[in-house]
């Protein structure tokens, strides 16, 4: 007797439909085909026990197990339960005519629970995409599953309720998820909020501009002058996650396994903030088992690397693609995998290898030529691909002790918000650009176009602290997103003199002498 499942193999952030052919024939033999990995071939010895553990007999016939389609690798215990329904329905054991209707996914114990696994909601998304009536999950992932609606998903503990659920002897709840309402509670809570920085307020500017026109930024400061602790606070003043963007992130996290029991939609703009000691697979995903990486994770959010230049300069170099194309391509021998990486880049380091240049109260002891080596462990093409490079310097005694709080994530993320539809509506026709960083030449003509006055002072500018080619573009992006903030329609001369004071590190005299002051 031939039996069909239906479960879902996980390829980047998406899944495909995997269909799970069980036949029972006279004999005493196990065969699994259909490119399976080592964990799936394991699953005969765990769905045996779990089978005589759930107080059913296990079929002595010959059985043969085909995981369609074969040229898709098959990896990871998610297919114990299918691949249990179908041998036990195969062999007359059980009867479950309605086992077509419903995905059904799950790793089982040898006592015959379902434990939980990665990826399920993609899986959910196809199931409800094919049309199945509905998915049966691990408990555990129910909710995870059930922010898919017009699905049916149910959550099971064990083997034998399934069965008595397929065979219709008992039910099941139905695990229902009010995704818009729930997002829209949770979706203003954090953590951290810009009101407990005291001082610091050019930095929070430059943050605030960062913010609302998606810029990438880097730190420059010397030890506890409070680089982390700001950084730490940024997702406070991002624009809320939209439903599909929410849909997008949440479905990463749960193919790389990072979501909690019992989780649902991510509220949250992801916060990543990987050790200096990561390797470049680590970041970027890959690996035997293809997984998403840091960058990937931080997608529709922030990837902060504290201690920048400690990076190994192989890991620094892997961000310049995704950087660029906000997606991440992975070619191995074995496959090829597409991940999103659509991130904001928040870096931070020392001026110096002692952290103490350019500090007013303490003297920087490297020897010459110290910093300017320190600075050049970051390439300058990624240099190029930071809009904003900011000094930051410690807060004064006056500014820790003050008991009044600074101006809270609340009201900078309305700006920031307000900038940001400006930027909605202006690139309403240009597919994949949402934000004043994406701008390419042509669309800076069109939106971002100088007087005569502007012209001039940026020209003096870049002679007066000899910038180069590459800081002209990112000084437009950035003046355009300082006039949105301030409800221009046009650049102005002050736009342009902020957009230029972000630009610390293209000065010629960076690393060399203190700072010159702007030539205006």
């Amino acid at each position: 007797m031939l039996v069909k499942t239906y479960g879902a193999a996980v390829q980047g952030i998406d899944a495909i439909r995997i269909t799970i052919e069980a036949v029972a024939s006279p004999g005493t033999m196990f065969n699994m085909v259909g490119l399976a990995d080592t964990a799936v071939r394991e699953s005969y010895q765990r769905i045996m026990a779990a089978v005589g553990q759930s107080g059913y007999e296990f079929p002595r016939f010959r059985i043969v197990v085909n995981l369609s389609p074969a040229d898709v690798k098959k990896e990871g215990a998610a297919y114990d339960l299918p691949i249990a329904i179908a041998i036990l329905a195969a062999s007359g054991r059980i009867s479950v005519a309605g086992a077509g209707d419903y995905m059904i996914m799950g790793e089982l114990s040898l006592d015959g629970s379902v434990l939980p696994i990665r990826g399920v909601l993609p899986m959910a998304i196809l199931a409800r995409k094919l049309g199945f009536k509905g998915m049966i999950v691990p408990e555990a992932n129910a909710t995870e599953a059930a922010v898919v609606n017009n699905l049916e998903v149910y959550g099971a503990s064990s083997l034998r309720q399934v069965i008595e659920f397929l065979e219709g002897t008992s039910t099941m709840d139905q695990t229902v998820v009010d995704t818009r309402a729930e997002f829209a509670a949770e979706c203003t809570s954090f953590d951290f909020d810009f009101s407990e920085v005291k001082g610091q307020t050019l930095v929070k500017r430059a943050f605030e501009v960062a913010c609302a026109g998606g810029h990438n930024i880097l730190l420059v400061g010397p030890p506890g002058s409070g680089k982390s602790m700001m950084a730490k606070r940024l997702p406070s003043i991002l624009p809320p996650l939209s439903l599909s963007e929410a849909l997008e992130t949440t479905k990463i996290h749960s193919v790389a396994g990072r979501l909690k029991r019992g989780a649902k939609l991510m509220t949250q703009r992801p916060f990543r903030s990987p050790h200096h000691t990561i390797s470049p697979v680590a970041l970027v995903g890959g690996g035997s088992n293809p997984m998403p990486g840091e960058i990937s994770l931080a997608n529709n959010g922030i990837l902060f690397m504290d201690e920048f230049p400690e990076f190994s300069r192989p890991v620094l170099e892997v961000l310049r693609q995704p950087l660029e194309d906000h997606h991440i391509s992975i070619s191995r021998a074995k496959y090829s995998i597409d991940y999103p990486a659509s991130f904001m880049l928040v870096a931070s380091m020392n001026p110096c290898p002692c952290g103490y240049y350019n500090h007013p109260s303490k003297e920087c002891q490297c020897p010459p030529g110290a910093v300017r080596k320190y600075l050049n462990r970051i390439s300058g093409p990624l240099l190029d691909r930071i809009d904003l490079q900011v000094e930051i310097q410690p807060v004064p005694f006056e500014a820790i002790a003050s008991a009044e709080d600074g101006e809270p994530s609340a009201k900078i993320r309305e700006r920031v918000v307000r900038a940001r539809r400006i930027q909605q509506e202006r690139f309403k026709n240009e597919p994949g650009i949402h934000c004043n960083a994406r701008m390419n030449s042509r669309l800076l003509k069109i939106h971002a176009p100088l007087s005569d006055e502007c012209l001039e002072i940026l020209r003096q500018a870049m002679e007066k602290f000899d910038m180069s080619a590459r800081a002209y573009d990112r000084i437009l992006k950035v003046a355009r997103t300082i006039a949105d903030l301030d409800d221009s329609a046009e650049i102005r001369p002050a736009h342009i003199r902020e957009a230029i004071s972000y630009r610390n590190l293209d000065r010629s005299s960076w690393g060399a002498s203190s700072a010159a002051p702007l030539p205006f």
